[in-house]
């Protein structure tokens, strides 16, 4: 199975590619998905479903694992990371990928074995559950330890 981890953003969204074969997990690829700052909003949103959708047309995967959104201090910014994670939801789903979603503590208890692991912890242990692995970034990281929550779940 080839899952397709998803890290929503409106600036970047991370994506990860993994192979699931039973226990055993490799790595195809992981990138960025990013949007022009300086657009407005709406531009943005639909710069970000086109970019998706071509990553599906191209990696076709099997499932697609998105994280859950978390509530940050700044209102704006939750509001800014809803908007982009619906885009996300709705580009997978209407690329007919079933779509799962998980939230950031149960991604990093899958990945680190503790919910409260910081970025680091995660980004570390993705390394190591992938060797050989070039990660784009704390984006693609977080999107491939979200893939490899859904592996496991």
């Amino acid at each position: 199975m080839i899952i397709l981890g998803l890290d929503p953003g409106l600036g970047t969204t991370g994506w990860g590619l993994i192979r699931a074969d039973g226990n055993r997990l490799s790595h195809i690829a992981n990138g960025q998905l990013k949007t022009d700052t300086a657009a407005a909003l709406p531009e943005r949103l639909a710069d970000l479903s086109r970019q998706l959708e071509a990553l599906i047309a191209e990696v076709a995967p099997d499932a697609a694992a998105v994280e859950e959104v978390f509530v940050n201090k700044n209102p704006q910014s939750t509001l800014k990371l809803g908007q982009a994670r619906g885009v996300v939801l709705m580009t997978a789903a209407r690329g007919g990928i079933p779509v799962a979603e998980y939230a950031a503590r149960l991604v990093k208890k899958a990945v680190v074995g503790n919910g409260n692991a910081e970025k680091v912890q995660v980004h570390a242990m993705v390394s190591r559950l992938l060797p050989g692995a070039k990660i784009a970034g704390p984006d693609a990281a977080d999107a491939l330890a979200i893939a490899i929550t859904h592996a496991h779940h």
